[in-house]
């Protein structure tokens, strides 16, 4: 029997067409849901991971869950990906991504075995999508004080306890106040608040400085630890000679030569150390080495030098005290001098810290812990309270949490649905399905019978309205707007395109090909040889 060109082709690959590959995707999709299905709502479990080196991570995030995790499957490295745009894009509603998009493709799974063309499913979804953004904004609430703070807390709803959420929900929201009117992008909090994890008090004992604190010791222990002001220089470089970059030896003949080839290096340093005198520099920051030859020379000017620090620690710093970076002091300008209103340096837990306060919008998130495991899901914690909280304060709208909003969104699916021509109804009754998931699944984690919580929530809200939800840590009914368990808008919104994305993306794919070996490098030797 002859083989086809085609067999030929993929003798050393697997593969899997059509509903199989619907099939083989789904049940991917579905397995990784699984990892992070329990962690969901006030009432969700926690996650031990061990890496290959024994390190342990206890954590309820469900992004770090899944990108600690190793997974191999194309398909669960798509969903992967979701959750991280998700937590990059939102800040929150990593978990909920991930749900919504594995029963997508569940009940897609099923109206593909009824008949339903995976073309017409994905259609039914986009409208479906498209009619859920439109019902988000109308039953939108602008948002108050209290509703800021509520939906912040909601946030870390099962991460950490109360009294640490309070706290954080705090400091988020200061840090997020003082950012508010600040030009830099999505990720202006993430750029403009280090943070810093610290070894004495509990988590409760954190705090925001409206500064920069870094783990470092100055470069000479004689010089200031303190000062109410001054000026400072940023050096983008090394206060140090350049090495040759090209392998080279230099014969010295004499000792005159030896010295005096020493003595134009330490010309050089002093050169560029007294410009930084002429311009009253007293603190300096340098991002790589400084000279030993210069130390004394810092020293006798009256200068304190740090050095080594990272870019994005420089950056703050430039922001807070107003310092240009430049590559050389000797090309320093007036514009190039920064101002701080305060600088000390401190031993903390057998550890110097230094401490610089300047006027620009910077700052220090002061996170703290018992054990390196607490210090690690406070500061997760942090990181997507202030994530909320800063595109809350831009962006002011909430929604009903407690799986109010995704109830709301299945009922007037359903109804909708009766208004659409062909079998695209079938699809948009399985998107409403599928929203569903998530008052389910709050319910499961919560010890109530998800059946009887969807039914009776569904009968809440026709008598009562959209903003009723389950308060999962009572088990009742009421109005999430007055419980204070409020969603972000922008959280659902991004949940809600993600995870369709996602599913669309998976349903467009009827052939995957797994090639058996590895690729290696051709071997050449024969073309070479012939030219």
């Amino acid at each position: 029997m002859v083989e086809s060109e085609q067999d030929v082709a993929l003798e050393d690959t697997d593969r899997i067409e059509g509903r199989s590959a619907l099939v083989n995707n789904t049940n991917a999709a579905i397995a990784l849901a699984g990892a992070v299905r329990s962690t969901l709502g006030p009432r969700g479990s926690d996650k031990m991971l061990v890496d290959e080196n024994g390190e342990i991570i206890v954590t309820n995030d469900g992004v770090t869950v899944l990108e600690t995790a190793k997974v191999e499957h194309p398909t669960a490295n798509l969903l992967i990906a979701t959750s991280s745009a998700q937590d990059r894009i939102a800040r929150d509603g990593t978990t909920t991504s991930v749900l919504l998009t594995a029963e997508l493709l569940r009940n897609a799974l099923e109206l593909s075995r009824i008949g339903v063309h995976p073309t017409i499913i994905m259609n039914g979804y986009r409208i479906a999508m498209e009619e859920s953004l439109t019902q988000l904004e109308e039953i939108a609430k602008s948002a108050s004080e209290d509703d800021l703070i509520a939906a912040t807390a909601t946030t870390m709803a099962g991460k950490v306890d109360t009294a640490l959420s309070e706290n954080m929900t705090k400091l988020a929201l200061q840090a997020a106040r003082t950012l508010e009117n600040e030009d830099g992008g999505d990720d202006l909090e993430r750029i403009r608040v280090k943070r810093l994890q610290m070894t004495d008090g509990s988590g409760s004992d954190s705090e925001i400085i409206h500064g920069l604190m870094l783990k470092k010791q100055r470069l000479d222990f004689t010089t200031e630890t303190v000062s109410d002001g001054g000026k400072i220089a940023i050096i983008d470089g090394g206060l140090e000679n350049k090495e040759l970059e090209l392998e080279a030896s230099i014969e010295i003949r004499s000792t005159g030569v030896l010295s005096g080839f020493q003595e134009r290096k330490t010309a050089r340093l002093a050169e560029q150390i007294e410009n930084l005198t002429n311009f009253g520099i007293d603190l300096i920051c340098v991002r790589d080495g400084i000279a030993d030859e210069a130390v004394p020379l810092l020293k006798n000017a009256g200068i304190t030098a740090y050095r080594r620090f990272e870019r994005e620690d420089l950056e703050r710093l430039s922001i807070l005290t107003g310092a240009k970076m430049v590559r050389n002091p000797n090309r320093m300008t007036d514009k190039d001098v920064g101002i701080y209103t305060h600088f000390s340096a401190n031993k903390i837990d057998d550890s110097w810290h230094v401490r610089i306060d300047g006027k620009g919008r910077a700052m220090t998130a002061l996170l703290r812990g018992t054990t390196p495991a607490v210090r690690e899901e406070v500061s997760r914690a942090f990181d997507d309270a202030l994530g909320v909280a800063f595109r809350l304060v831009r962006e002011p709208k909430i929604l009903p949490g407690g799986g109010g909003t995704q109830t709301h969104l299945a009922r007037h699916l359903r109804s909708f649905a009766t208004t659409q021509k062909g079998r695209e109804q079938l699809a948009i009754e399985g998107f409403a399905d599928a929203l569903e998931v998530i008052p389910r699944v709050l319910a499961e984690n919560a010890g109530l019978d998800p059946i009887d919580e969807i039914l009776s929530l569904s009968a809440a809200q026709a008598e009562h309205g959209s903003w009723f939800g389950l308060d999962a840590m009572s088990g009742e009914k009421a109005d999430m707007n007055l419980m204070g368990i409020n969603d972000p808008l922008f959280v659902a919104r991004q949940a809600l395109t993600g995870a369709t994305e996602a599913a669309i993306t998976v349903l467009r794919i009827d052939d995957v090909l797994w090639a058996n070996v590895e690729p290696s490098t051709p071997d050449w030797s024969n073309q070479i040889d012939e030219d």
